[in-house]
């Protein structure tokens, strides 16, 4: 077996599973944030029936999407989403501090691990040797009250990465590039497990920007095996009791698929799609009305410097708007301390309080007609951030800065 499937034979109690197979497997977490958890709540207690969750340890509640409160329907969500951690007795309740999937890899994720989350980006966790997914409440309700869940094992694609990484281009480029290949659907309910000398160069931020992505090509899970950078990462965060699972020396994978990012270019995701994917040339001068750096794809502390270094001692361009959002309170403490975000402030950028902020469109930088926004966010769906008649483009951190001073879509490469 691969790793994938040794950590699902692990939490399912069977000495071997094979793709296909269905499973029942415990669960070592179970996140929801405020997009879905009251829908949850209502399946929970009226449709199951429950009324105490399996572990108060386990149970993880995080408002991020609509944080601060930006609606009094929002403000109600987020009350009751209190009123359940306080009737449940949750140990981990979340406002305001950040991302959900941010926070959950500074604060509970560790490598050999089975979580779930009320979110499509869970697979973010691969990126620290855990095995991650997003369900719907259905699935999260029955979780919090049995503490497992049932799916099948997936198949698995080995992506082999090869090649120095050239100045002005990133993980987040490479991922992009990998979902335009497979297309939207090229991976459903499959495992990306990422390896090869690039990988291993990436840093931990890096490696979470390609597993929070994987699901835009329809896939199960994101896993990168854990190295001595997972584990100085963990050991900063204070988390030093797990396993690293290994490959068997015959383990089998699907297929395998190798890039050399040596030759790769920055990348752009066109509207309306997030496989609709072109190297940037395609797209320089395109004019860009709004600028968005953050996410849970591209809000660390690394992209917010990487960013930095580029709007250093410059201004925005006239006209536009620039939206910088860290990803946690951890972050945003980092980037006071190091004076970037005095950086961002002096270019002319807005300071977005820690959460999802105009990714989801949920708190702040709504789109109007007619507007576009070049954002690191992982997608690009029509209305997601205002109007139906907005237009989103995905790109990486040194690429929405490097187009903010110029207005327009720029190659990060003529900067940096």
């Amino acid at each position: 077996m691969n790793a994938v499937e040794k950590i699902l034979a692990a939490h399912c109690g069977e000495t071997e599973v094979h793709p296909g197979m269905i499973v029942d497997v415990a669960l070592d977490a179970v996140m929801a944030n405020d997009a879905t958890t009251c829908l949850a709540i209502d399946i929970f207690k009226d449709r199951i029936g429950a009324d105490r969750i399996f572990d108060p340890a386990k149970v993880i509640l995080i408002m991020d999407h609509y944080t601060p409160s930006s609606s009094i329907a929002a403000a109600d969500s987020h009350n009751r989403m209190r009123a359940f951690a306080k009737d449940q007795g949750l140990h981990h309740v979340y406002d305001g501090l950040g991302v959900c999937h941010q926070l959950m890899m500074e604060r509970h994720v560790a490598p050999g691990q089975l979580i779930i989350g009320a979110d499509s980006h869970t697979c973010s966790y691969g990126a620290l040797g855990a095995l991650a997914t997003g369900m719907g409440s259905t699935d999260v309700a029955v979780a919090w009250s049995r503490g497992r869940i049932w799916m099948k094992v997936p198949e698995t694609i080995a992506i082999t990465v090869t090649g120095k990484w050239p100045k002005g281009v990133f993980a987040k480029d490479l991922i992009m590039r990998i979902v335009g290949d497979l297309t939207a659907r090229g991976a459903t309910y499959k495992a990306l497990y990422f390896r090869g000398p690039a990988i291993e160069a990436l840093s931990i931020a890096e490696r979470m920007t390609l597993a929070n992505m994987v699901i835009e090509a329809g896939a199960k899970f994101a896993y990168i095996r854990p190295d001595e950078k997972t584990r100085e990462y963990l050991g900063e965060m204070g988390r030093s009791d797990y396993n690293v699972v290994e490959d068997d020396e015959d383990s089998v994978f699907e297929k395998t698929l190798i890039y050399d990012v040596g030759d790769l270019q920055p990348q752009i995701a066109f509207p309306h799609s997030v496989d609709n994917v072109r190297d940037i040339s395609a797209f320089e001068g395109t004019e860009i009305d709004e600028y968005f750096l953050g996410a849970c794809t591209n809000g660390r502390y690394e992209d917010l410097e990487v960013a930095a270094s580029i709007l250093k001692g410059c201004k925005i361009a006239p006209g536009v708007r620039f939206l910088v959002t860290p990803a946690s309170t951890e972050v945003y403490r980092r980037t006071i301390g190091s004076g970037l975000i005095e950086v961002f402030i002096d270019s002319g950028a807005m300071i977005g309080t820690p959460g999802c902020s105009a990714c989801f469109g949920g708190s702040g930088g709504i789109l109007g007609k007619g507007e576009r926004l070049l954002t690191t966010a992982n997608r690009n769906f029509r209305a997601r951030v205002g109007s139906p008649e907005s237009e989103i483009y995905l790109a990486s951190p040194a690429t929405v800065a490097a187009s903010a001073l110029a207005g327009h879509i720029t190659d990060p490469r003529r900067i940096m």
